[in-house]
Parts: C-alpha cells; sequence; structure tokens
C-alpha cells in the first residue's frame, strides 16, 4: 500500500483509521526490526508499541521525503537505540531471547530447513550492530541504498561497505560451518 494520501493530509481523513491501518501494514515490520536490533522480544513489543505511539502523534507533520515504511523504521531505530542507551539497559544484561516456533513440524524436511534457517538468523544476529542493521534493512525490509543512507544518516558508500562486510562475513561462517560438519561426517 502506497500511503501516498499521507502527504496531502487534511481535517478530513479519519486518523485513527489510517493509523490501524499502518498498523496493520506495517506492525510486523517494525517489531520485527526492533528485534534486529535490540535482540530481545520483549524490548521490541515495548519499542513497536512506542514507535506507533509516536507515529500517531505526528502523522499531521509527515513530509513525504521518504516512504511510509523508511519513516516508520526511521522511528523505530532511533526508538530502539535510545531504549539501549539507557543506564539500566548498559548495567544490566538479560539472557538471550530464542527465536519461537508457534506451531509443530512434522516432517523431517521440514526440521532440516527450519535448523538452517535458525542457524542463518543467528549468524546474522551475531554480527556487529552496523553490518547487520545495513543487511536487515536490504535483505529482509527491500530498502533501496539511498533509503538506507538516509534512515541511517551515513554516506551510500557506508551503506555498500557495510553490506558488503556483513555478506563476506556470513558466508564465511557459512562456510566454515559446512566444513565442520563435514569433517564430522
Amino acid at each position: 500500500m502506497a500511503f501516498d494520501y499521507l502527504k496531502h493530509m487534511t481535517g478530513g481523513v479519519d486518523k485513527r483509521a489510517l493509523f490501524d491501518e499502518l498498523m496493520m501494514t506495517y506492525g510486523r515490520d517494525v517489531s520485527n526490526y526492533a528485534y534486529f536490533i535490540t535482540k530481545r522480544k520483549d524490548l521490541a513489543e515495548d519499542i513497536s508499541q512506542d514507535v506507533f505511539v509516536k507515529a500517531y502523534e505526528h502523522l499531521d507533520s509527515f513530509r513525504g521525503r521518504s516512504s511510509v515504511k523508511s519513516w516508520l523504521l526511521s522511528i523505530t531505530r532511533n526508538t530502539a537505540l535510545d531504549y539501549l542507551k539507557t543506564a539500566w539497559m548498559r548495567r544490566v544484561q538479560l539472557f538471550p531471547s530464542w527465536f519461537r516456533q508457534d506451531s509443530q513440524r512434522s516432517a523431517e524436511s521440514e526440521w532440516f530447513g527450519s535448523e538452517e534457517k535458525n542457524r542463518i538468523w543467528s549468524l546474522v544476529l551475531e554480527l556487529p550492530r552496523k553490518q547487520r542493521e545495513v543487511l536487515i534493512l536490504f535483505a529482509h525490509y527491500h530498502l533501496s541504498m539511498k533509503e538506507i543512507a538516509e534512515l541511517l544518516n551515513i554516506s551510500e558508500g557506508t551503506v555498500k561497505s557495510r553490506l558488503h562486510r556483513a555478506r563476506l562475513s556470513i558466508g564465511s561462517s557459512l562456510s566454515e560451518n559446512a566444513e565442520e560438519r563435514s569433517e564430522r561426517l
């Protein structure tokens, strides 16, 4: 959904209906992005709520310089980084939360597929935050280099460099793991 009408909002638009539509469309993206930054599901849920409260309060100030998705992800990033900077977060380190499986897997192939997916996600989550962030925005959210650069307030060259290093790191980790498994067999 384009949400182009946000650029031309007037007093006649039902702000609450628009807000509900934004939450339905981008709620999962916001929550997942908050999780990718913080690596904690409980924090991601709190951040998601804060993001949509902020978005609701500032709906009429959306200027349309970026897509709605980029705007919401930018709010998510700033909110998540603010959470991570708090004194409480710096003093307290809790155990990491692991991916939750909501449904039962039934076949051996499903198990192998989910194991591979979990292994790749855990490698992504082990990346330094700057590399992880660029990789997630590019691969998962399909943002352009320009959009990522604007969202992170860095140059496109820096985006390309971080993305390249993230891909190299994931690739080398995957090949190391493959070699280890073949040696065990």
